[in-house]
């Protein structure tokens, strides 16, 4: 195999239909005189689709390999698997499909396509594609002990809904408007456009994903520009190269700048406003003013009640004092007349002794 492995770097196999007419003299006649002995005397290639094929999402789409040169495939042990072969889409062997080892997922949505497998060309039918059928795949054929496999790339493309397009209301100088899609495989993309095809950049963009894998889009754009008119959103399948779109009309009086009557309307809000601000400066100002007013009056009144309050303690002290050197003194002379009492009644005993 030295020399074949040399050899298929100047004859790809995946070229090798072509290259067998090309001239016998040269290194890519001799490369292929090589590969067609080995074959003769060895096995067989097997060969996938170079491009990848696109399948529409809800449809049937084939995976198809063959084999070179095209022998018969009818007795040989065929499969389609995903990044392992236990991961098994489709299996045929004994000349029956077996169900056992089959990923669930495409459980009764695949079957065998043999109308040409007498010629070595088979390929697996999935019916109602879904979004997780997207991806690479690998087909495998075995004939006693030597077997081939090629891989193979599934596109799976879907287009959704028509975008909706509404005006959500004035923002920085401008009108916003937001476009709404779902139900898009693979992520679209969407574009703002004007009457003459001209792009808006997109104000900004959001995608979202659902259960089954399909994209939802919301881009909002604001558009500055009141004689822009109508713009048109468009949603793009970039694999399908299909298109969606809707156009909006955007009144005129919608945009603010678009009004005569903005500035007449901001000065007189702005007059109006430092006259609320002046009128409510001068009440505020008077009211201030009565309740310093009566703030004094009650800060007045406060030091009367005081002085009144004092005076009466002091009377009434005053009487306390006058009642208690009353009463003193009416002990006192109480005192001093029974002292004069006794000392008249000793002089009286001291003579009666005599």
């Amino acid at each position: 195999m030295g020399d074949l492995s040399s050899c298929c770097a100047l004859c790809p196999l995946t070229s090798l239909l072509l290259l067998i007419q090309l001239p016998t003299g040269g290194s890519a006649g001799l490369c292929c005189r090589r590969v067609m002995s080995w074959v003769s005397t060895v096995g067989f290639f097997v060969t996938g689709p170079l491009d990848p094929i696109v399948a529409v999402l809800g449809g049937d789409t084939e995976l198809p390999c063959h084999l070179f040169p095209p022998i018969s495939a009818e007795d040989m042990e065929l499969r389609w698997f995903r990044s392992k072969s236990s991961e098994a889409v489709f299996i045929y062997q004994n000349r029956v499909e077996q169900n056992e080892g089959q990923m669930a997922r495409y459980a009764g949505r695949t079957s065998l396509v043999s109308d040409f497998l007498a010629q070595g060309q088979a390929a697996v039918r999935i019916q109602r594609v879904q979004v997780s059928d997207n991806g690479l795949y690998t087909c495998f054929f075995r004939k006693g002990g030597f077997y081939e496999e090629a891989s193979l790339e599934l596109k799976v493309a879907g287009v959704g809904s028509a975008p909706q397009v509404r005006i959500t209301g004035p923002e920085e100088d401008g009108v916003r408007v937001v476009c709404t899609a779902s139900g898009w495989f693979p992520k679209p993309q969407v574009q703002w456009r004007d009457l003459s095809g001209e792009k808006f950049p997109a104000f900004s963009e959001a995608h979202s994903q659902d259960a089954e894998g399909l994209f939802s889009v919301e881009v909002a754009l604001v558009v500055r520009d009141s004689s822009a008119g109508n713009v048109t959103c468009s949603v793009l399948n970039t694999v399908l190269d299909q298109e969606k779109a809707m156009a909006i009309f955007i009144p005129e009086p919608f945009f603010p700048q678009a009004s005569p009557w903005k500035l007449a309307f901001l000065v007189s809000l702005t007059v109006l406003m430092a006259l609320l601000l002046g009128a409510g400066y001068y009440t505020w100002r008077e009211h201030f003013g009565k309740l310093l007013v009566m703030q004094g009056k009650e800060n007045l009144r406060l030091v009367k009640e005081q002085d009144w309050r004092t005076k009466e303690e002091v009377l009434k002290d005053t009487d306390e004092l006058r009642t208690e050197l009353g009463w003193r003194k009416s002990a006192y002379l109480a005192a001093w007349r029974k002292a004069q009492l006794y000392a008249d009644w000793r002089k009286e005993k001291f003579q009666a002794c005599e």
